[in-house]
Formats: C-alpha cells, sequence, structure tokens
C-alpha cells in the first residue's frame, strides 16, 4: 500500500501531470467565485479535453479544478451573501455579515485556512478507510435518506431568526417548488400551470441566484454604500486574523471534518446537505450563540471545514462501489470510463497507484487552492469598500449570465427575476430564506426515498435503528430551539441563521396569507391525482397549513399590539423608501429581459451597464463607456470562446 501512495504522487508531481493540476485549480477557482458555475459545471466542461490523456494527467487536471471550488466559492458568498456554490449557502450567514463589518478579510483567512485543512484531512480520511467503508455506506436505505432530509430541514428551520414556524414554514415553501414538474411516481405533471419550462421543474440556479443574489444587489443600489458599514481605515482585522482563528477553534475543525465526510459517503446527497449540517452542529453545540447570524467566525470555520472534507468523503463510494457520491463524482465515473478503468476492485488491487494519483490531486489541490487564494485575498477583500453602484452593473451581469447557463432561455431570466423578488419580500418581512433552498434541494430525494420506503417496508421502516436515532436527533433540535426562542424573547440576541429585516408584521401577514393560499391550492390539486403522486404533497400540504394559521394569528395579534401602542405598522419613512426602490429596481431587471427581446441578449446586458452607471450612479461617460467595453469583452470571451452559450436574437438585429 506505501509502495502504491508513493506511486501515486510520483505520477502526480512529475510533468506535465503537475502542470494539468495548477491549470485546473486557476479554472476551478473561477467556477467557484462565480455565483451560478460550480464544481460541476466545471467537470462537464473539463471532460472532453481529457481524451487521449494519460489517466494520471486527466484526474490531475479534473481534480484540481474540482479541490478548489468549494474554497474560492467563499469569495462570493462573502463579499455579495450570494452562494458561489450550493456548499456555500450556510457560509453566507456569517461570511457576509463579516464583509459588511470590514472584516472580509478576517473571514477570508479563516474560511481559506480551514478548507485546506479540512479537504486534506478528507483526504487522508479517503485514503484511510477504502476497506472498511461498505458496511457504513449500506447501512444507509431510502428510510435513513429521508430522515437525514427531514433532520437537515428542521435543524435549519429551528435556527431560522426569531420564529421556528417561520422557518419550518420556509423549508415546507421549498419543499413545494420542487414538486413542480412530474411527479416521481407515475409521471404525472404537477403545478406546471401547463406550461413547457415548468414540465421537468424549477431549475435550482436561477432560483438561487434570484432568491440571495438580487435582493443584495437591490440594497446596494438603493443605499448607495459599500459592502462593507464600516470605513477601511476602521477596519482592523485581516487575514492572519482568521487564520488564527481558524487554529484557535482546532476541535470544531476535526469535529466538523469527520461530518463532512460522513456526509460525503452518502451517495446523492454531498453538497446540498454538508454546510447545513455543520452550520446546525456549530449552532447547537456552542454555549454562546448570541453572535450567529450577525458574523460569528465560527459560523464560516464549520461549514467551509464540512464542505471541502466532504469531497474526500464523495469518492469513497465513487471508488470503490461505483456509486457516485455526487452529481460531480458521476462526471468522474465517466472519465475512468474513457480512461478503461472501472472502478471497485480494479482501483483498489491493480490500479492502486491511480486511485491514490486521485487522493494525492485532491489533497495538493487543497493545499496549493488554499495558499493561493491566501495570497489574493486580501485584494480581493479590498472591493468590500467599494461604492456599490460600481459593484451593482458587472454583479448583475454575472448573475444574469449564471442564471443562461442552466438553460439559455428567457424563463430562466423570469425564474431568476420572481425569485429575486420572492426573496426581497421575505428579507422585507422578516421570513427566512435559507431554508427555502435546502427545501428546494431536498424534495425530490425525501419523495422519493419515502416512495421507496413505504413500497419495500410499508411502515415498519419506522423502527430501523438508524431511523429511530435520526428521529431522537429531529425531536431534540426542535427542543433546542423551542427553548433558544424563548430565551430570545426574554433577551433578544440569540441565534438568527438568516439576514431577514426587523420583523415587520405588516408584510409578513399578506406574505402567510399568500403562503396559504399556495398550500390549499396545492392541496385542492393534489386531490385530483393518484396516490402515489398526491402521498407527498397530501403530507407537505397538511403540515404547513396549521402551521401557518398560527403565524397568521401571531402577525394579527402583533399588529393589534402596535395600533394601540400607536406604533407605526408600515416601517418608518426609510422603510418605505426602500420598498418603492425596490419595486423600480426590478422594473430595471424586467427591462433587461424588454431589451433581450428587441436588441439581443448581448447588448441589452452591455447596454444596461453605461444605463445603471449613469442614471443610478450619476457618472460621466469617461467611467461608463471604458466599463461597458470591458463588459463586451469580458462576455465575448467568456460566453462565446471559453463556455460557449446560445445567445437570443433579437427582433431588430440578426
Amino acid at each position: 500500500m506505501w509502495d502504491a501512495a508513493f506511486d501515486g504522487l510520483a505520477l502526480i508531481v512529475q510533468w506535465p501531470a503537475g502542470g494539468y493540476l495548477l491549470l485546473g485549480l486557476a479554472i476551478g477557482m473561477y467556477f467557484g467565485a462565480v455565483p451560478g458555475l460550480s464544481g460541476l459545471v466545471g467537470m462537464a466542461i473539463l471532460l472532453p479535453f481529457t481524451f487521449g490523456m494519460e489517466p494520471a494527467w486527466a484526474f490531475a487536471f479534473l481534480m484540481g479544478m474540482y479541490s478548489i471550488t468549494t474554497t474560492s466559492d467563499t469569495i462570493s458568498s462573502v463579499l455579495l451573501g450570494i452562494p458561489g456554490t450550493a456548499a456555500s449557502q450556510a457560509t453566507i450567514l456569517d461570511g457576509y455579515p463579516l464583509a459588511q463589518k470590514g472584516q472580509a478579510s478576517r473571514a477570508f483567512g479563516a474560511a481559506f485556512t480551514v478548507s485546506a485543512v479540512g479537504g486534506v484531512l478528507g483526504a487522508l480520511v479517503l485514503a484511510l478507510s477504502i476497506p472498511i467503508v461498505r458496511p457504513l455506506i449500506l447501512s444507509f436505505a431510502s428510510p435513513e435518506f429521508f430522515m437525514l432530509g427531514l433532520l437537515a430541514l428542521t435543524m435549519v428551520g429551528a435556527l431560522s431568526g426569531s420564529s421556528i414556524l417561520k422557518g419550518l414554514i420556509a423549508a415546507i415553501l421549498g419543499l413545494v417548488l420542487a414538486m413542480i414538474g412530474y411527479s416521481p411516481e407515475g409521471a404525472i405533471p404537477r403545478y406546471a400551470f401547463d406550461t413547457t419550462y415548468l414540465i421537468d421543474g424549477l431549475p435550482l440556479i436561477p432560483f438561487v441566484l434570484g432568491l440571495f443574489a438580487l435582493p443584495e444587489l437591490l440594497e446596494l443600489a438603493v443605499r448607495d454604500t459599500s459592502i462593507s458599514r464600516i470605513p477601511r481605515e476602521q477596519a482592523k482585522t485581516g487575514l492572519l486574523m482568521g487564520m488564527i482563528d481558524a487554529v484557535r477553534n482546532w476541535w470544531l475543525v476535526v469535529r466538523c471534518t469527520l461530518i463532512g465526510v460522513y456526509i460525503g459517503l452518502l451517495p446523492g446527497v454531498g453538497g446540498s446537505l454538508v454546510d447545513w449540517v455543520a452550520y446546525g452542529h456549530v449552532v447547537q453545540s456552542s454555549k454562546e450563540k448570541s453572535g450567529f447570524g450577525k458574523g460569528d467566525i465560527r459560523g464560516v470555520i464549520a461549514p467551509e471545514t464540512a464542505n471541502n472534507a466532504m469531497k474526500g468523503g464523495s469518492l469513497i463510494p465513487t471508488i470503490a462501489f461505483a456509486v457516485p457520491g455526487s452529481a460531480s463524482m458521476a462526471i468522474l465515473l465517466v472519465a475512468f470510463e474513457i480512461q478503461g478503468l472501472e472502478p471497485g476492485p480494479q482501483l483498489l488491487t491493480t490500479k492502486l497507484d491511480i486511485t491514490f494519483s486521485l487522493i494525492w490531486a485532491l489533497a495538493l489541490g487543497n493545499i496549493l487552492g488554499a495558499v493561493f487564494l491566501l495570497i489574493w485575498g486580501r485584494q480581493v477583500a479590498k472591493l468590500t469598500f467599494i461604492r456599490g453602484h460600481l459593484i451593482v452593473p458587472a454583479i448583475t451581469m454575472f448573475v444574469f449570465m449564471g442564471a443562461w447557463l442552466t438553460g439559455n432561455g428567457l424563463g430562466d431570466w423570469f425564474t431568476l427575476i420572481f425569485a429575486g423578488i420572492l426573496g426581497y419580500v421575505m428579507k422585507q418581512s422578516g421570513w427566512p430564506r435559507p431554508p427555502v433552498i435546502l427545501g428546494f434541494i431536498l424534495g425530490t430525494i425525501m419523495e422519493v426515498s419515502l416512495h421507496i420506503s413505504m413500497r419495500s417496508y410499508d411502515y415498519s421502516w419506522l423502527g430501523r435503528p438508524i431511523v429511530l436515532i435520526l428521529a431522537v436527533l429531529i425531536v431534540l433540535g426542535l427542543f433546542i430551539g423551542v427553548r433558544g426562542m424563548l430565551r430570545r424573547r426574554a433577551a433578544p440576541a440569540g441565534v438568527q441563521i438568516d439576514d431577514s429585516a426587523a420583523q415587520n408584521p405588516a408584510l409578513s401577514l399578506p406574505f402567510a396569507v399568500l403562503m396559504l393560499a399556495a398550500l390549499v391550492y396545492g392541496l385542492v390539486q393534489a386531490a385530483e391525482w393518484h396516490h402515489a403522486a398526491r402521498f407527498f404533497p397530501f403530507i407537505v400540504m397538511i403540515t404547513g397549513i396549521p402551521l401557518v394559521l398560527v403565524v397568521m394569528f401571531h402577525d394579527w395579534s402583533d399588529i393589534r399590539l402596535r395600533i394601540r401602542q400607536s406604533v407605526s405598522i408600515a416601517g418608518d419613512a426609510h422603510d418605505r423608501k426602500l420598498l418603492l426602490s425596490g419595486a423600480h429596481y426590478f422594473a430595471w431587471m424586467f427591462a433587461i429581459l424588454v431589451a433581450t427581446v428587441l436588441i439581443g441578449q448581448f447588448l441589452a446586458i452591455v447596454v444596461f451597464v453605461p444605463a445603471y452607471l449613469w442614471y443610478w450612479g450619476g457618472y460621466s461617460w469617461r467611467l461608463f463607456v471604458p466599463y461597458a467595453a470591458g463588459a463586451a469583452v469580458f462576455l465575448y470571451v467568456m460566453f462565446e470562446q471559453i463556455v460557449p452559450v446560445f445567445w437570443y436574437e433579437s427582433l431588430i438585429f440578426s
């Protein structure tokens, strides 16, 4: 085994494998940092380039790219409050508030350090555990996957703001949105409203970008402030402080590494769940919880450790049993086929040196990637002190094109904008957004797992040992959440995993009414389907309706109390101005759609840049002309030459 380990290292460090590793790292930094791109997109794009390569070269190239995406995705999560990939959603909860405090460098220092440690430890666990993981993987079947998803939803819901009920309802909203399209059982179209676009379901990337990115861009545009809320000269902390934070929390790093590896072992779960489980763990295991959601460095360390360690774990079932631990690992299986390699006994015996080359590539990629990002992070952090109007056009371009990559159609932009409106309303009315995304991601997994469990075990699966353990953890998580909520009401300084605005019952109540109408409509529609297609929707709707009614009662009681105390229920003048400005901002977003139809997608985005800088920022042509030219060059190089897309042609120009 030691001989194979050294042979694998030699395969990676010798030329040109080492060069391919560095090239993959450079590409992976970009794909992780830009919202809408991801390791999955990068793997798919790079895969054709591996034809004709030696196995070690090909895997150095692919693993170099793959290893760093969950490290560089921290950049957009911290700077913009936009998850760079699905694995960095929880990072925004404390990473973005740190950036608003002028401590982006500190967040980067901690995140990049623990990412390297988590990635290396994950690779080490992979190397040591290949012979013994089979019983661990096989212990999880459909019942356990369903309960694991339920645990994640209740954990995130229980940590959501000042209302557990709102967090759970937001998770239910995510489950409802996941039901759009064909049902897993019976192939019945559900909630598609007879539109071809929705028949295959709501696309994830435009929805995530809209829910998180557009509300933050709106705030930058309306407030005309930098991301940091304090001047640059007052920002005392830096990368070194973040690295020290990582060392101080070494035991948390170890625990979250183990969480990441184990979640990575579970096929099909991977990055969509691991950061939430790690974040929930650090919150519930910490004695001092008041800083979470407001810029606690531990809220960055936990998910960033776990999502990098997860990659080593996801390689284990891929290499040992040809069962992809994530979607990216499914592409890696294709790479194995291209190279004539068969996962399983071959990669664990005669080709063990190739397996170790994968492990070394993952470990070296994490180390080198973290070093590069630590060197570069100080410069990136300076973006937090730039005036917001200079940032908004560039980020808007990234967000719109990131959404476009999903299906190359205007439907993805409609999804982006409507998700942005939903996210903006939720943020202003005090409803947490993270549970929506988690419910949306886990909805199909949970529904399929529940159907298989019922067919295979009837109701006897409820007595399986691991199911009972997970059920106890769910009850314990809800108990801790309720206790924390009661403590926050007594001393309101507790944990809040979302940056939703101050509680506004005048906005919260109408949103709750809309939620109730949506759940009732979903229940009525589901009654017309056969049992298999309506089983899961019935459970979700019937669970959500009474929860919404309770929230409506509380909001109405709060409104009546404010009226009796002569307190404004519509917020102050600033809140009302923000609402009107929000409508103005989204009108500009719809204008991009109209311009795309009239003059074409490329020109619409390029024209938006100077128009925004002139109208919103008040800048002269000396700034917006070169800015627009740079945007045009970037669009052409990136989306015409590197990642070719189908541009939407105009009515006026061909």
